[in-house]
């Protein structure tokens, strides 16, 4: 089970960090971690994703350089830390799991094998 939370209300430029909690068969050290967020009438895509050993990263070009991956495979957690927010980063936010999962595929949804119910983050004044 993977369980978002950490969502809310800020304002531009402001931040946020949202946390995935897993348990049971969602996480492993060797699974490949990754969030998406879907705004509302729109499809769900790709925003961050980090390999088992948080060695490698890759983003999304719209949150490049204000989003930060990380994982602690230790307490099954992976972190979304996010910066500089924008009105257009409004969206739920999922976390998934890849059990197989390589970098560069990383960015395709249908690869995932598990998902959190997701958390809302809006971003307005």
């Amino acid at each position: 089970q993977l369980q978002a939370s950490g969502g809310g209300l800020v304002q531009p430029g402001g931040s946020l960090t949202l946390s995935c909690a897993a348990s049971g068969r969602t996480f492993s050290n060797y699974y490949l971690m990754g969030w998406f967020r879907q705004a509302p009438g729109k499809e769900r895509e790709f925003v961050a994703a980090i390999t088992g050993s948080g060695g490698t990263t890759h983003y999304a070009d719209s949150v490049k350089g204000r989003f930060t991956i990380s994982r602690d495979n230790a307490k099954n957690t992976v972190n979304l830390q996010m910066n500089s927010l924008k009105p257009e980063d409004t969206a739920v936010y999922y976390c998934a799991a890849d059990r197989f999962g390589l970098i560069p595929t990383s960015t395709d949804k249908t690869k995932y094998d598990y998902w959190g119910q997701g958390t809302l983050v809006t971003v307005s004044s």
